[in-house]
């Protein structure tokens, strides 16, 4: 007997860090957008801590505070930890979205796998593509 799939939406990604809401003004400065929501830390937990929400255009993007973290090895890394997902963020001139993502506190990856995409990472290690 088949069910009747019930309503589902997909309304925003949460990403893990070790400081949610520095992340999330990194990336509402990257992006344009605003911080929407800021928790701070829990009690136990360090300063740094907390939880966060960005809108940039449609998307939100969700920041929490994750105790264990480790920032993923990219390119990959046989034994160290993986990036799982990434941003990728569409952008009009390649160079200038890249000094700019450089100013708001990005850092560029070392190695470039296509001329048209600039691999980079947030400051908390995530990777990011800008791509034309």
């Amino acid at each position: 007997m088949a069910s009747e799939r019930p309503f589902l939406q997909l309304t925003s990604i949460t990403i893990s860090c070790p400081a949610p809401r520095e992340l999330a003004e990194f990336y509402a400065r990257l992006l344009d957008g605003e911080v929407t929501a800021s928790e701070p830390a829990q009690p136990s937990e360090p300063a740094s801590a907390g939880w966060a929400q960005i809108a940039a255009g449609d998307l939100r993007v969700n920041f929490e505070y994750e105790r264990h973290w480790t920032a993923p090895t990219w390119p990959a890394v046989a034994g160290h930890q993986t990036a799982t997902q990434h941003l990728d963020i569409y952008v009009a001139d390649l160079s200038a979205a890249t000094e700019w993502a450089l100013a708001c506190g990005a850092a560029l990856a070392a190695e470039q796998p296509q001329d048209d995409v600039r691999v980079l990472f947030d400051p908390a290690g995530h990777p990011f593509c800008l791509f034309t």
